[in-house]
């Protein structure tokens, strides 16, 4: 429909602990969108499925990311936060039917990984935070942006993120971008998270 309007999505994204969700947090109201985050849907799922082991729960974490990315398909747009794994969000954030923008989310290693061995006692038990290895979390797969050819914006989450200044940056990145293809029907491929 020509009075329908544009659809816009931010990819927030980086290795876990990196400052994701409280960026998505502030972003999602500044920008006037909504906020799907995947660790808020595996929260929901993990109080009605089981989860008894890392297998189960990184199977839980895929479900939450082909909801997220589900739900987002039918959002006029949105602030998606997940960690997001470069070798196959770019087909699956390439589908979404309007323009994106990543948001990066650069955080020194060392610093990462303190603050989710601080956040490890407060998560739920199904996330099994403790048993996640080093190669797991802060791999070559999650620790540069998705970068599928949408503009990407790297912020440096070890201080306070400027939020009005981001926002600024963003809509910019957003009015001067267009998706190369825009997705048909039955072009879906499987989500994997």
């Amino acid at each position: 429909m020509a009075d329908e309007p544009a659809r816009g999505y931010v990819v927030v994204s980086g290795p876990p602990a990196s400052g994701k969700t409280t960026l998505a947090k502030a972003l999602a109201p500044a920008l006037g969108l909504p906020l799907i985050a995947k660790d808020t849907i595996k929260q929901a799922l993990m109080t009605v499925l089981p989860v008894p082991d890392v297998p189960a729960s990184r199977t839980i974490g895929r479900a939450s990311v082909a909801a997220l990315l589900a739900v987002a398909a039918e959002a006029p747009g949105a602030v998606l936060e997940s960690v997001w794994h470069r070798s196959y969000a770019v087909a699956d954030l390439g589908d979404l039917p309007g323009s994106l923008v990543e948001v990066f989310c650069r955080c020194d290693p060392a610093i990462a990984a303190e603050r989710y061995a601080r956040r490890a006692g407060t998560r739920s038990a199904g996330h099994f935070d403790a048993e996640r290895t080093i190669g797991e979390l802060w791999n070559d797969d999650v620790a540069r942006p998705v970068a599928g050819g949408w503009p990407v914006i790297e912020v440096d989450t070890t201080a306070r993120v400027d939020i009005t200044s981001l926002v600024e940056r963003i809509r910019a990145a957003g009015r001067n971008y267009r998706p190369l293809r825009p997705p048909g029907p039955g072009r879906r491929r499987p989500l994997r998270g």
